[in-house]
């Protein structure tokens, strides 16, 4: 008897495997998206810690401490270090438009800069200095 019941093609159970499919499916493409994320960060993760040469010394609020750790708990880093990294290049990634704005001012603070050793320069060339000045005898007066 079980037999013929698995055969029957108009079984309850595959109609509700036909009702069932657009939730499979569903369900699909959300697990696709996931590894494709999942994917994406990883990358993102693994170029963000490849470049990493210079060692630094940082404190920060408590705030920032979990939410590294958070990072951690997820397995998405080894370390406080790797997540940090991690959260400064993103962060640097963000502020692009404010570092294109700082780097055009620092250029411009460079050039005053040359302009103005080139302006003492000059006015130091034109006025002898205490050493170049020729020394002359003091008179002592006697008592």
């Amino acid at each position: 008897m079980d037999n013929i019941n698995t055969k029957n093609s108009n079984s309850p159970d595959k109609n509700n495997k036909e009702r069932q499919s657009p939730l499979e499916d569903f369900g699909s493409q959300v697990e696709k998206f996931a590894v494709k994320t999942a994917d994406s960060i990883k990358k993102v993760i693994e170029k963000a810690l490849s470049s990493r040469n210079t060692v630094l010394t940082i404190r920060v609020n408590d705030e920032s401490n979990t939410k590294m750790n958070m990072l951690i708990e997820a397995g998405l880093f080894k370390s406080r270090s790797e997540s940090a990294a991690f959260l400064i290049q993103e962060g640097i990634k963000k502020q692009e438009d404010l570092f294109n704005k700082i780097s055009g001012k620092l250029v411009k603070i460079g050039k005053i800069r040359e302009e103005l050793k080139n302006i003492v320069s000059k006015e130091m060339a034109k006025k002898p200095s205490d050493t170049q000045k020729p020394k002359t005898k003091q008179k002592t007066v006697s008592k």
